[in-house]
């Protein structure tokens, strides 16, 4: 009789103890999926060369005022509408490069202005208020699967430099720090959108890819001697995976 209670009594503690260990597992797993505060990350890929470009720069601006927080707003200024007669200072080909690597994703015949990309999932005519609206408030109860907490940042002539920690799998992931200038005016004298006075904002102006395999770590992007004397930068840094999709947000004001 002793013996057959303690052979229930380790049976039923084995079974506690696989329940806990089951419900240990899905915890970990819910927090893979997504346990941390959703974030928005609006890509508008745009040219001060672009007659329709404009709105979706105001869009955009707009949305990073209205959603200080969960909202990262990255302006690409693309270099493709150059040739029309105004060179757009801010264009870089690399961000061509990167938008079209966007489409092929999307399985989208080729590049447009202007595109914007949310959360590096999918993407929309960037002046279609009603649409981005939606989407921001959509986006906005989507719990992210990482979260990246940035700290010691320090801006030291044409370098910044700052230490990060991740939370979350770091499987097939990469960390992309952006450098972004928070607003200019700009006179453009010629092409499409000439004897406009445009603003654009979270205009990037550096970026770079840092290959992560441990969740803390340090790192460090060049700024160029060409916006070395601005003052009102922002460092923005995204978590994405090999598919481009972003899971994890950062920003700080420099």
């Amino acid at each position: 009789m002793i013996k057959k209670i303690l052979i229930l009594s380790g049976l039923f503690l084995a079974l506690g103890s696989l329940a806990i260990f089951q419900a240990s597992r899905l915890k970990n797993t819910a927090t893979l999926k997504g346990s941390y505060d959703p974030i928005v990350v609006l890509e508008l890929f745009t040219s001060q060369g672009c007659s329709s470009c404009p709105p979706a720069d105001v869009l955009l601006d707009k949305a990073k005022r209205q959603h200080p927080d969960e909202v990262f707003a990255l302006s690409y200024h693309v270099d493709y509408w150059n040739y029309i007669g105004w060179e757009d200072p801010f264009s870089k080909s690399q961000f061509t490069k990167k938008q079209r690597e966007y489409n092929t994703k999307f399985q989208y015949s080729s590049n447009y202005t202007p595109e914007l990309v949310i959360n590096g999932k999918e993407h929309l005519v960037g002046s279609n208020a009603t649409k981005l609206n939606a989407k921001i408030k959509e986006y906005g109860t989507i719990k992210a699967s990482n979260h990246i907490t940035l700290r010691a940042i320090d801006r030291e002539k044409q370098t910044v430099s700052f230490e990060y920690k991740i939370q979350g799998t770091l499987e097939n992931k990469v960390l992309r720090a952006v450098l972004v200038l928070n607003e200019k005016i700009t006179v453009v004298k010629r092409g499409e959108n000439r004897n406009r006075t445009l603003k654009n904002s979270n205009i990037v102006i550096a970026e770079k890819y840092i290959p992560v395999d441990t969740f803390e770590g340090s790192t460090s992007i060049a700024l160029s001697s060409k916006f070395q004397l601005e003052k009102d930068l922002k460092l923005i840094v995204l978590l994405e995976n090999s598919n481009l999709d972003i899971t994890a947000a950062a920003k700080a004001s420099l």
